[in-house]
């Protein structure tokens, strides 16, 4: 459900097809997100799963769609 949600997400914020999303897409290599890019993402994240404020000091070590996956799980679980 979370990685439904987050692909339809990332789809929007970045303009292609959720299809080619997976678990292991880096948002750097594969997405080309740029600095900007991730803290839209973390607002959007935040706004999309109504979690607080992404905490900073994670977002380095969040490299995959699958790590933010696991990231936002924790976090409403």
């Amino acid at each position: 459900m979370v990685f439904e949600r987050l692909k339809k997400l990332l789809a929007e914020q970045f303009v292609i097809d959720e299809d080619t999303i997976t678990m292991e897409t880096s948002f750097q290599e594969d997405l080309g997100a740029d600095s900007l890019d991730i803290v839209e993402l973390a607002m959007a994240v935040e706004e999309e799963f109504d979690i607080p404020e992404l905490n900073e000091e994670d977002l380095p070590s969040l490299v995959t769609v699958g790590d933010l996956t696991r990231y936002i799980s924790n976090i409403i679980d």
